[in-house]
């Protein structure tokens, strides 16, 4: 009874841990989406994984490298791994590149979403004032 009480505990785990899970795709969405999306997801859960396959890929490292260049996160894991799949053309199975990137919050975090924020609302009062001006 202990096992599958364990077994339990653990399913419960994985998919907690899934809530904080972004897949990215190359193609649905512009790159900032991904960013700002992954900014949220930091925000409310205090790290987010970034999947990519194949071509994608190279989006997921560039989500990576905004977040971590602006000082937002830090690398905690990074996995790589080979996904079989079938060839949606041909119908035989392929091998597709998959990577996970598991990125933290920064000490700082809060602090620059917060500067971030301020700027944004003074950049919305300054233009809000320039239109009263110009009526």
């Amino acid at each position: 009874m202990d096992e599958i009480t364990e077994g339990l505990n653990n399913i419960n785990i994985a998919d907690a841990h899934k809530k904080n899970r972004i897949q990215v795709s190359n193609t649905k969405k512009p790159l900032f989406f991904y960013v700002n999306l992954a900014k949220r997801y930091m925000q409310q859960h205090g790290e987010v994984e970034l999947s990519a396959l194949g071509m994608a890929i190279a989006t997921v490292v560039t989500i990576a490298e905004i977040l971590k260049n602006n000082g937002l996160a830090v690398e905690k894991k990074i996995m790589t791994s080979t996904v079989d799949m079938k060839d949606e053309s041909r119908g035989r199975p392929i091998q597709k590149a998959k990577i996970e990137i598991l990125l933290g919050k920064t000490e700082n975090f809060d602090e620059l979403m917060a500067a971030a924020a301020e700027e944004r609302e003074a950049a919305a009062a300054a233009a809000a004032a320039e239109g009263e001006d110009q009526s």
